[in-house]
């Protein structure tokens, strides 16, 4: 480990979504701003911010609702308005002012139902 490496030493290694619809959840999370690293038949990685990778596992007896996972960005009104203008359907943007968040959740196509939070890390190295 590298003494002067002052980012946490531990990250989030993978999430995995099911799905019964691998070629448009593949395509949403691209349009949300994944980084495609495998796209299979079965099974698709795409990256996130961190070197966290998405695992989209086909399930043909998906059971749609909330994700078990949250998506955070730098702008989420941004955000917001480039899903609108692909043509998604976000919920309106929220206040949480008990954790010092705005949020929107928008559903990705086999039904999950993803959360978008705005970013509060830290001024330190992540």
């Amino acid at each position: 480990m590298n003494t002067n490496d002052q980012r946490p030493a531990v990250s989030v290694a993978h999430i995995v979504l099911q799905t019964d619809r691998m070629e448009a959840s593949a395509e949403f999370m691209r349009t949300i701003g994944m980084r495609p690293i495998f796209d299979g038949p079965k099974i698709s990685v795409y990256e996130l911010r961190g070197g966290t990778h998405l695992i989209l596992m086909q399930d043909d007896n998906v059971t749609a609702g909330d994700a078990a996972f949250d998506l955070m960005v730098d702008d989420l009104h941004e955000m917001h308005q480039r899903l609108t203008s692909q043509g998604l359907t976000p919920s309106p943007i929220e206040p949480r002012p008990e954790i010092d968040h705005e949020t929107f959740t928008v559903h990705e196509p086999a039904g999950h139902v993803i959360t978008f939070f705005s970013s509060h890390v830290s001024s330190k190295p992540v």
